[in-house]
C-alpha cells in the first residue's frame, strides 16, 4: 500500500510544481509523478537534515521541503527531458 500512496502523493506534488513553475512543461504526466515522487524524496531527506521529519500534529515544514524539492525537480527534469528530446528553444 506504500507504493501506491507514493504515487499519489507524487502526482499531487508533481501537478502542483507545474502549476507553480512559469512557462509550460513538456514532461508528460507519468513523468510528472516520478519527479514528484523524486522531489518528495529529497523533501523528506531535507527535512531530516534539519531535524523536523517527526513532530506533533502536521508536519508543515516537511510538506513545504516536500513541495521544494518537487519544484526543484521538475525544473531540473524539463530542461532535461527537452533537451533529450529536442525541444528546446533556442534564444
Amino acid at each position: 500500500m506504500g507504493w501506491l500512496w507514493a504515487i499519489i502523493v507524487g502526482l499531487v506534488l508533481g501537478v502542483i510544481a507545474r502549476a507553480i513553475l512559469p512557462g509550460k512543461q513538456s514532461i508528460p504526466l507519468w513523468l510528472t509523478v516520478v519527479f514528484g515522487i523524486l522531489g518528495g524524496i529529497l523533501g523528506n531527506a531535507v527535512a531530516g537534515w534539519i531535524g523536523v521529519r517527526h513532530t506533533n500534529g502536521i508536519d508543515w515544514i516537511r510538506h513545504v521541503l516536500q513541495l521544494l524539492g518537487a519544484i526543484a525537480v521538475v525544473g531540473v527534469g524539463d530542461m532535461v527531458w527537452q533537451s533529450i528530446r529536442g525541444n528546446r528553444q533556442r534564444t
